[in-house]
């Protein structure tokens, strides 16, 4: 077994190879293609097949998950000639495996047989994951193509927003009955042949699918097999609606390490299931968006998409960024004059605001954080102001006078030493302040708070930052 260290080193040895032999693809086709000889279209098409065979060879034994890695490494060109190499019959489950970006320009490359033939390798709920980036023509001939059951599965999953569960439940499950043997249950899993991925319980239901409870796997191992399934069954499981916060399921898994979980409708009808996999990629995935979204990025980024592309992506918070950068330059605009005649506060206030900002930022992430685990509410709001700027005004003391001392050392001024420390006090007041008032006022009003919290608190400290140290010197000062 391999670890991580392993995994990886792997992972970019096989890149590294893919490359190494795309390079020498080109270089040996271009030599073939400048020479004159005798049957050339025959000669370069035997020398292009022969080159392709070694790639695809190699592709053949890697993993759906690291052909994905690959091509996501790869500039455009060279990801569309190693996806032509990639077999039909795995189409399908690295679509699944790539980010969204990157499965943009996959299938705008595939033509509507090859999507469907990809699309009909998979199960329904992988479906319904991959459903969505597919053509409405290539998507309607999918659900013509699915039985009644599936169908409506699909339908039924494609129905519920991204943050709700059965956006992530799956429907490959087993039942058992809670009136037989456990000799019976487990000669009915022979039968079976295998067990669905991440199988820890089976569901215990009556004649109409109502869920009455479930039997761990582990239990019918060590449990007498002429002892009956409702003897030994657990009826306490935790269960989900298809309607529920997908967070909110995500929490309770780590919180009860569960590895699968049952999920009914309104009538307490088996309907599907959701597993720790499905649950790591939202995990995954949302902590991706978060730190997107606190460098102001709308969404996930194609490395190698174009230059417009990229462009639309960051252009809205760069935009706001000089908004706030403008507002900047005018308060110190405003103190121009206190500036020409104490030079040294040209130099000392990007401190003030460099300071401040980081603190903020600090300040955010365990608001946001608190929020995305439900720890911090109304009920405990005048605490965690209080003790963010308990923690703000130690730290300005602190590292104020740090630094009043440094302003004293270098240009001999004791009172510009206390106007220093002064200010480095009132800012971090303020960007505690403001790290706890932004993400929680965006939240109230229904937006993610870590959508460009950093950024705004950038702006708050270094705005503000730069108006209190430039008019306490003003003040106390001139």
């Amino acid at each position: 077994m391999a670890d991580i260290q392993e995994t990886k080193e792997s992972l970019s040895e096989s890149l590294q190879q893919v490359i190494s032999l795309l390079e020498k693809h080109r270089l040996i086709e271009n030599m073939v293609h400048n020479q004159e000889m005798s049957n050339h279209e025959l000669i370069e098409s035997l020398v292009h097949k022969q080159n392709l065979n070694e790639l695809q060879k190699k592709l053949e034994f890697l993993h759906p998950a690291d052909v994905a890695y690959i091509l996501e490494a790869l500039p455009l060109e060279q990801r569309l000639d190693v996806w032509e190499l990639v077999k039909a019959d795995r189409d399908g489950e690295i679509l699944l495996e790539v980010s969204d970006a990157v499965r943009q320009t996959l299938i705008a490359d595939m033509d509507s047989d090859e999507l469907l033939a990809a699309a009909e390798q998979l199960d329904t709920d992988e479906l319904a994951d991959l459903a969505p980036d597919l053509p409405k023509d290539v998507l309607q001939d999918l659900m013509d193509s699915l039985d009644a059951q599936n169908r409506a599965r699909l339908q039924s999953a494609l129905s519920y927003s991204d943050d709700a569960v059965g956006s992530i439940m799956d429907f490959d499950i087993v039942t058992i009955r809670e009136d037989i043997t456990l000799e019976v249950a487990l000669r009915y899993m022979r039968r079976l042949g295998g067990l669905p991925d991440h199988t820890d319980k089976l569901f215990v239901v009556d004649r109409h699918d109502v869920l009455h409870g479930v039997l761990p796997l582990k239990r019918l191992v060590v449990s007498d097999l002429d002892a009956n399934v409702s003897d030994v069954m657990s009826e306490d499981a935790v269960i989900f609606h298809p309607e529920d916060i997908a967070d909110d399921a995500a929490k309770a898994f780590e919180r009860y390490d569960l590895v699968t979980a049952p999920v009914v409708d309104e009538n307490g009808k088996l309907v599907g299931r959701v597993t720790v996999d499905a649950v790591m990629d939202l995990i995954r995935e949302e902590a991706e968006s978060d730190m997107l979204s606190m460098a102001g990025l709308r969404e996930e980024e194609d490395f190698f998409a174009s230059v417009w592309k990229s462009v639309q992506n960051r252009w809205a918070w760069l935009a706001i960024n000089l908004i706030t950068a403008l507002v900047a330059s005018r308060v110190i605009g405003l103190f121009e004059g206190s500036i020409e005649k104490i030079v040294a506060l040209a130099a000392l206030m990007p401190i003030v605001a460099g300071v401040g900002g980081n603190s903020g930022n600090q300040t955010t992430t365990m608001i946001v954080r608190g929020l995305a685990l439900g720890q911090v509410a109304s009920h405990n709001m005048k605490s965690l102001i209080t003790k963010e700027l308990g923690v703000a005004l130690l730290n300005g003391l602190l590292w104020g006078s740090v630094i009043g001392a440094v302003a004293y050392a270098l240009y001999g001024s004791f009172p510009l030493g206390l106007v220093m420390m002064s200010a480095m006090t009132l800012n971090l007041l303020l960007a505690a302040l403001m790290g706890v008032v932004i993400p929680l006022m965006m939240n109230k009003i229904g937006r993610d708070p870590a959508v460009g919290s950093s950024v705004l608190i950038t702006a708050m400290t270094d705005s503000g930052g730069f108006f209190i140290f430039l008019g306490l010197a003003t003040i106390f000062l001139i």
